[in-house]
């Protein structure tokens, strides 16, 4: 009698299986059956030789879809996005070049919270053993540096072999979801379809807060919101990332507390809440917004990262004093540290035990109104960022480069249900054409709308080919100002010439890359936007439209931080 192993769906189960004649499971196969028991369907990657043997498996599985991407950054910003609206993503590269080449879009993820399972295919054991040298290396015959390399930008790593597979799968899978950031998983060629010879699992260890700390923060926080004269709360991207906006909204419900966001916090709860006042970001946009903030004598932050671009290019005069800012692992109260206490216990503490205000109101959110123009007329940053504003629908899926379009966005108030996402943490320009490939493959029913400039375009803009590949239907804007207006507005001067671009025809890009049938337009005045827009509204093909502006026609917020300088 043979006894067929699948992958447990749980780890309890592994100590749980009995003794007999059993037919072991690879190492991939452990793998891959783990990932697809969290909900992956999807893989990112591009092949390589010391992955060939992980390829094929992903190719071999009906349950797993290969997603074939240009270059493995653009695979890595794919990913990214991927994570941002599905909760986690994988992405396949092979030794050395190939790794590296992500490692900027891993780093990205690390930084801004996305969890990536990163799968790397190495050399054989026996050659990294006898240190031989090959292909893809520094030519030292090493090959942990790229994992050292790797190391600062992932929350766990690890080297599968067929004796660890299953203690070290579990443990890289426990530290990817308590942490929500990437981790690296390495296999050597020769071990990949190897079978396992051990079961042992590591020992649950579920994290949780600190039963006293959790109580002395929680008693704190609603003792001071109860107390205090004026206050407001301030989510951050971190709730959506661990997945806790329905109960921060029960927290802002419960306290009766205005709420308004910061830069890289845009959309992460409804904008059209009455509860909403608007964007802080410091003295640089919303004068009302910022004196109401700033005169708060106690502010709940959850989840907010207290960046150069958050707080206004440091023009925000919070007192840290006044400040309590809820992370996922624990909670700053002021000066005061609080660590082992976690974010998700806090939340459903504070939802039940806070005290509702009716007496503390704030501005009103403001809606930017539309500039009269003529058909004829040159299309302006203040025209096209209303245009857009009209444009949005609800749970639209908008991704912007980290440019001056990101500026122009950041005013607009979001119909119900729309997601943006931006990557202006990292900060890494070229990220919103793959991430945008990334969305539309996790979000196929909804409309993914990319709003980028055409110098982040340009380093990463032949991943429009994989929309069509995969039978996706994006719209596209790519703004043509004649170089990189983000770079041009961040310098004392205006006109050095390493801002300066090569002139592309973008909008003829789609068809050169076998986007049959979408609607391609270059729009150069008011008119031509107009009619562009309302044709878009109800098509139903992919679009890319290349909209040409002055020069130097910059959005107000972007002119205001070149003010500041």
């Amino acid at each position: 009698m043979s006894l067929i192993i699948t992958a447990p769906s749980t780890k309890h189960e592994i100590s749980e299986w009995g003794t007999g004649d059993i037919i072991m499971p690879t190492v991939i196969q452990y793998l891959l059956d783990r990932l697809k028991q969290l909900g992956i369907r999807d893989i990112f990657g591009v092949p390589g030789d010391f992955a060939f043997p992980i390829n094929n498996a992903v190719c071999d599985d009906k349950e797993l879809r290969w997603i074939g991407c240009c270059n493995e950054l653009n695979a890595a910003y794919a990913a990214d996005s991927y994570a941002r609206i599905k909760g986690m993503s994988v992405l396949s590269t092979t030794f050395g070049v190939g790794e590296l080449s992500a490692l900027c879009g891993i780093a990205g993820s690390y930084a801004e919270y996305n969890l990536v399972f990163h799968i790397v295919g190495m050399p054989k054991m026996q050659a990294q053993k006898r240190h031989d040298i090959v292909h893809h290396s520094l030519g030292d015959g090493e090959s942990s540096i790229f994992m050292e390399m790797a190391a600062p930008v992932v929350c766990a790593s690890t080297m599968l072999t067929p004796e660890n597979c299953v203690e070290e799968v579990e443990r890289v899978i426990a530290a990817a979801l308590e942490n929500h950031r990437p981790v690296y998983i390495a296999i050597p060629h020769d071990y990949v379809n190897a079978e396992i010879s051990s079961f042992t699992a590591p020992k649950e260890t579920p994290v949780k807060s600190d039963p006293a700390t959790l109580e002395e923060v929680v008693s704190t926080i609603a003792g001071k919101l109860s107390n205090a004269k004026q206050a407001c709360i301030m989510p951050g991207f971190l709730v959506d990332r661990f997945d806790l906006k329905d109960l921060t909204m029960a927290v802002i419900n419960a306290s009766g507390l205005p709420y308004v966001t910061m830069a890289l916090d845009k959309s992460v709860l409804d904008e059209t809440n009455p509860s909403y006042l608007g964007l802080y970001m410091g003295q640089l946009i919303n004068p009302e917004i910022r004196e109401f903030v700033e005169s708060c004598d106690c502010i709940l932050a959850i989840g907010t990262i207290p960046s150069d671009i958050n707080m206004g290019m440091f023009t925000a005069k919070l007192d840290k004093s006044r400040i309590i800012n809820i992370m996922p692992s624990s909670v700053h109260i002021g000066y005061t540290d609080h660590i082992n206490v976690k974010m998700l216990d806090v939340l459903e503490e504070l939802s039940k035990r806070l005290n509702k205000r009716t007496d503390i109101k704030g501005p009103v959110a403001r809606r930017l109104s539309t500039p009269r123009v003529n058909h004829e007329d040159l299309i302006t940053a203040d025209y096209l960022y209303t245009k857009y504003a009209e444009f949005f629908k609800p749970d639209d899926i908008i991704i912007a480069d980290s440019s001056s379009s990101f500026y122009g966005l950041l005013p607009l108030v979001l119909p119900i249900g729309a997601k943006f996402e931006s990557e202006m943490l990292w900060g890494a320009i070229g990220w919103a054409t793959p991430a945008s490939f990334g969305a539309a493959l996790a979000a196929p029913d909804q409309r993914v709308i990319l709003i980028t400039g055409e110098g982040s375009h340009q380093m990463t803009a032949q991943e429009i080919s994989q929309f069509y590949r995969y039978g996706l239907k994006p719209i596209i804007f790519v703004l043509n100002n004649q170089g990189y207006l983000i770079e041009k507005m961040l310098s004392k001067k205006l006109d050095y010439c390493y801002n300066d671009l090569a002139e592309w025809q973008y909008h003829k890009l789609p068809e050169v890359l076998g986007c049959n049938n979408w609607i391609m337009r270059k729009v150069t005045t008011c008119g031509e936007l107009d009619k562009t827009m309302e044709e878009l509204g109800s098509t139903k093909t992919g679009a890319y439209i290349e909209i040409v502006t002055p020069k130097l026609s910059a959005p107000p917020l972007m002119e205001e931080i070149h003010k500041n300088l």
